[in-house]
């Protein structure tokens, strides 16, 4: 099996979801993506793994989505670029368990993915 977790150590739901991991002594690998942003190919990998659309995984809450994006109609290949130069704008957490992936918020998403 083969988990990750895209994780915001700041996010309470992004640590809420590491610490469910941990505390079910879950073997996972861990991804800042603050400091290690995703690549336009994982970013389309994960979109994938989510079965949903870039613009579904932007956080519309985000300050520079209100800067830069709100109210813009982008393709998907603009809004994956936009995530890539910015990944503040990635929802979070993702975790990812070989083919399949979820946002973890609520958490039972995560518990419904791992099946604990």
């Amino acid at each position: 099996m083969n988990i990750k977790i895209y994780h915001n150590p700041r996010c309470k739901k992004s640590r809420d979801s590491y610490n469910l991991l941990k505390e079910n002594g879950i073997l996972f690998e861990t991804i800042e993506y603050l400091k290690y942003p995703p690549s336009k190919k994982e970013l389309k990998s994960i979109l994938n793994k989510l079965n949903i659309t870039a613009e579904e995984l932007v956080r519309k809450s985000e300050g520079i989505f209100k800067e830069k994006y709100k109210g813009k109609k982008m393709s998907e290949e603009e809004w994956i670029e936009a995530m890539e130069k910015y990944p503040k704008l990635i929802q979070r957490p993702i975790i990812i368990k070989d083919n399949k992936a979820v946002v973890g918020r609520p958490i039972e998403r995560v518990i419904s993915l791992l099946n604990i």
